[in-house]
């Protein structure tokens, strides 16, 4: 709900607060007159006007936040936009044969396989494929990293 309603209604509902302290104020002192023997130096007259003087006190602190909500500024909204960055397809053209191949494993296994099924799949043997993929790594097409005994041959994005 926006600000300058919800000052509206707690000034409205202030303001009839302040109808029913009037209210219940004047039907105290009409009680008051009708039961005190004492007549206008009775103690409970000056009882009501505390009481009376604390209710239009509390009344007032309402009304004044009502007023103030009602003329508060409104907050701005602040709207942030994300740009998304369109990913580059990498260019694979200057790649020998058996570089691409490395290259297409890789793509169709999820970016990422053991450099020993990578070995098998090749059919190539390790000095092989640790020069292979040295080059690639050199190119920033891929990277080794170690788990274990063996190597996760992962392609960079």
């Amino acid at each position: 709900m926006e600000n300058k309603t919800v000052g509206w209604i707690i000034t409205g509902i202030a303001a009839l607060m302040g109808v029913i302290v009037w209210i219940f104020n004047a039907a105290l002192k009409r009680i008051v007159g009708d039961t005190c023997t004492h007549g206008d130096s009775c103690s409970m007259y000056d009882t009501i006007a505390v009481q009376t003087w604390i209710s239009l006190a509390i009344v007032g602190v309402i009304l004044i936040i009502g007023i103030f909500l009602m003329f508060m500024k409104p907050k701005e909204k602040l709207i942030v936009k994300t740009i998304k960055e369109k990913k580059k397809k990498k260019d694979y053209s200057g790649l020998d044969k058996k570089e691409k191949e490395v290259v297409d494993l890789l793509l169709n296994e999820g970016n990422a396989m053991f450099q020993a099924d990578l070995m098998e799949r090749l059919q190539v043997g390790k000095v092989g494929v640790t020069r292979l993929l040295d080059k690639l790594e050199a190119k920033q097409i891929v990277e080794r990293k170690r788990r274990g005994m063996n190597n996760i041959v992962v392609l960079k994005d």
